[in-house]
């Protein structure tokens, strides 16, 4: 953490629950609702957005399959010693 808090001062370090990994499950279904339903985002109407959100919805309901995660630890490791060997600039900021 004093690495990163060196790199960028304004970061601040959120610890959170082990058993609110449901959270990360919401973040995926709006990342989903807004690949599939919201994009591209101009709309003419909040009925329009309405009709797209609830027609998505149903659809989803449908088909919808429980993710399967695989990013392993072993992944992260990788990715980070990749993203520590990049310029500055190419890193990523979470």
């Amino acid at each position: 953490m004093a690495r990163m808090e060196k790199r960028w001062p304004t970061i601040t370090d959120v610890q959170t629950p082990v058993h609110a990994s449901w959270l990360n499950q919401v973040k995926v279904y709006f990342s989903v609702v807004q690949r599939k339903a919201l994009t591209p985002n101009h709309r003419e109407s909040l009925a329009e957005i309405e009709d797209r959100l609830l027609g998505f919805q149903e659809r989803y309901q449908q088909v919808a399959k429980p993710f399967e995660w695989k990013f392993t630890r072993r992944d992260l490791r990788r990715l980070l010693s990749r993203l520590e060997s990049e310029e500055p600039e190419r890193r990523l900021v979470a």
